[in-house]
């Protein structure tokens, strides 16, 4: 828990947001940085690398355990969206209507990889499952993510998302580049190790950008002024609520299906977990580089940083039991 609270890019994510609210003017759409092309031409580098890091013979690995991968499958993208529709209606006089948008959105998205992989593994989980579950939610979400966003704004009378440019957008700027990362990823497998580090602050870098740009857009805008700031708070009581509602909900399924230790540890924290490395990038295909863009994506920044806080505590105990089991 300590490591998560001193992690550097989550503390590279609020400095971006703190940035953005001192000195906007860099940050924003056409400033002299020009970051609204991290949106574009940044999406098709996070995912080229993505693909590129994306080992297949580890995906093959944890084929065999289907009924986990329907569980997880299930909490990602039918569960969650169910359960924020519930908690909207019930609900939404508490917050604005761009923070509910910005809510389903962490609903529609798929679950992370890299901190469900680790997080698995501290708990002494299912490791190859936890990755090929991760890696197929991901590609999932590709479709899935602006599909439940399309249906969403739709039934809330929101400006209709125009599904047929974001699919082309995505196929263009996230299916292609992963493609060519996945067939570049055995040539260039022992360049892609040795640059492992390289790799991945180019990918942190990135999404900080976006991030930046996001916000930057929202404070030159008024956005935030229009909110108190006890917004925040809302935001961050409510995505623990919604974890912990998700979490306890995914154990009923698990338990009838009779999955041990290791393969509930891989379900349970991949069906509960939502990815912010796709949903920084994919929030500018799908909603643009707007003001409100800032305020949708408050959600998934709070619900990444507490969901880490919480299931890496939950991951130390489950660690310490089967170290202790074993004993």
């Amino acid at each position: 828990m300590k490591k998560t609270l001193t992690d550097p890019f989550l503390l590279a994510l609020v400095g971006m947001v703190v940035l953005a609210v001192a000195w906007p003017e860099p940050g924003r759409s056409g400033g002299f940085l020009h970051l609204e092309q991290a949106s574009t031409y940044g999406v098709a580098v996070v995912f080229f690398l993505y693909g590129l890091t994306l080992a297949p013979e580890k995906m093959r690995a944890g084929l065999i355990h289907w009924r986990l991968h329907l569980v997880v499958v299930f909490g990602t993208f039918v569960l969650f969206p169910l359960i924020m529709l519930a908690t909207e209606a019930a609900a939404r006089p508490l917050l604005p209507a761009t923070v509910w948008t910005g809510f389903f959105y962490v609903a529609a998205l798929p679950s992370t990889v890299s901190s469900s992989v680790a997080m698995t593994s501290l708990a002494k989980g299912n490791v190859p499952a936890a990755l090929f579950n991760a890696s197929l939610s991901s590609l999932i979400g590709v479709f899935a993510t602006p599909a439940l966003m399309a249906w969403y704004l739709s039934q809330t009378g929101a400006a209709a998302l125009p599904l047929g440019d974001v699919i082309l957008k995505i196929v263009l700027l996230v299916m292609v580049p992963t493609a060519l990362g996945q067939i570049l990823h055995r040539p260039l497998a022992r360049w892609s190790a040795r640059h492992a580090r390289a790799i991945k602050i180019l990918d942190r870098v990135i999404i900080l950008s976006i991030v930046y740009n996001s916000f930057a857009n929202s404070v030159v805008e008024g956005l935030w002024q229009r909110h108190e700031p006890s917004l925040l708070v809302e935001i961050a009581v409510m995505s623990v609520a919604i974890f912990f509602v998700v979490y306890g909900l995914l154990i009923i399924p698990c338990r009838l299906l009779g999955f041990d230790r290791a393969d509930r540890v891989a379900a349970l924290f991949c069906g509960s977990k939502k990815s912010l490395a796709t949903g920084v990038p994919l929030a500018g295909i799908i909603f643009g580089t707007g003001p409100e863009v800032g305020l949708i994506l408050a959600p998934i920044m709070l619900y990444h940083f507490l969901q880490l806080v919480i299931v890496g505590f939950i991951a130390n105990r489950h660690g310490q039991t089967a170290e202790a089991a074993v004993t």
